[in-house]
């Protein structure tokens, strides 16, 4: 394969920023330090590890094709790897959603695309009391649906509540099949939130959306997210979802390398106004900045990964290296990824180009450019 070659300014963790040409083929061949020229951000193509649809398409109805169709649409944002979000729903239905995620995967790809992992399931073992959008369809992690979701060879990540009972003995197996855990549509207190990371859980699901409320005499999951943990906090930097300056003390609290940007998209980003889209068998709409059901409850998220980028950056004020850290490099982490989310020698060539004010201007997937 033909050497290509980029020039820019590559972000640092500590916040410094170097001049380099990066030369890659599918994967980085060098980084070589620059004196001068190539203002241009360089940085990992984003990972995102809730997506639940956009474009008019949801992952819970999505066929196969339609799967590849929006992993286009997304490398076309900067996101170059992503997990297709399956929601609470019926046994039967999550299979099925399961086997068209492998389909897509073992499909050929002639064109460049995001690539797709595997599956996040988001539920069936969550709370009650935190549903947010999903179904009252809920499960204990015991039994025959613990075993029947452990047998999905594509699951990459799960969420759960781990105050529910055999939710501690669950998040040990998931784990020890190679299954990451993230705890969300929790009503957990701070001690069975440790309790779950204790056993294993690396993640928090959106941080602050369908969990216990932080309360000062009762601190509850989300005060488990903000402070030192195993498990690295997920955020919705939309804006909406969390307000800005509770995103800048989570970041405070956490610093970047505890913290995850996800989108949990849906299928009315980005899609036709008169189109209807479902989510769990409820109508969802777009209305002041979000998606939302009937009742005016938020049901997800319009933005993409460079969106949420620049809020923490903009809104925040947080470097542009610490942004693409918890775009791309903590979320590689999350997953076991050692082959991307990195700007190195060795890593694969998922790179963006961003001008100074973070507009996109070139997508590179496996070292292949997207026109």
């Amino acid at each position: 394969m033909a050497i290509n070659g980029i020039c820019g300014l590559i972000a640092a963790p500590d916040g410094s920023e170097r001049r380099a040409r990066i030369r890659f083929s599918h994967q980085i061949e060098s980084v070589e330090p620059l004196a001068q020229g190539g203002d241009d951000y360089i940085v990992p193509g984003f990972i995102d590890l809730q997506i639940n649809g956009s474009h008019g398409l949801e992952v819970m109805t999505a066929s196969a094709r339609e799967l590849g169709e929006l992993a286009r649409h997304l490398a076309n944002e900067g996101t170059t790897a992503f997990l297709p979000t399956a929601i609470t729903a019926p046994l039967e239905q999550i299979v099925r959603v399961h086997d068209a995620i492998d389909e897509a995967i073992a499909a050929e790809v002639k064109d460049p695309a995001a690539t797709i992992l595997g599956m996040h399931l988001e539920g069936p073992f969550i709370s009650t009391a935190r549903l947010g959008a999903h179904p009252r369809l809920n499960l204990e992690p015991c039994g025959e649906a613990l075993e029947g979701i452990l047998a999905l060879a594509r699951l990459r990540l799960i969420t759960l509540a781990p105050e529910l009972d055999g939710a501690l003995d669950a998040i040990r197996r998931f784990t020890a099949g190679g299954v990451a855990v993230s705890i969300g549509h929790s009503d957990a207190t701070l001690e069975q939130a440790r309790a779950g990371v204790a056993a294993g859980a690396r993640m928090f699901t959106h941080l602050f959306n369908a969990m216990r409320p932080l309360h000062h005499r009762d601190p509850g999951v989300a005060a488990a997210a903000m402070l030192p943990s195993e498990a690295i906090a997920a955020v919705i930097a939309d804006g909406v979802h969390v307000h800005p300056e509770l995103l800048r003390i989570v970041y405070r609290a956490r610093g970047a390398e505890g913290m995850i940007l996800t989108t949990d998209k849906v299928g009315v980003a980005n899609a036709d106004s008169n189109r209807k889209i479902e989510l769990g068998g409820k109508s969802i709409k777009v209305a002041e900045g979000a998606a939302r059901l009937s009742d005016g409850s938020l049901a997800g998220s319009l933005i993409s990964m460079l969106d949420g980028m620049r809020t923490m950056v903009e809104r925040v004020g947080v470097p542009v290296s610490h942004a693409a850290m918890m775009a791309a490099t903590n979320p590689a982490r999350a997953l076991g990824l050692e082959d991307r989310g990195a700007i190195r020698a060795g890593a694969r060539a998922d790179l963006l180009l961003l001008s100074r004010d973070l507009k996109l201007k070139s997508v590179f997937i496996g070292g292949r450019e997207l026109q």
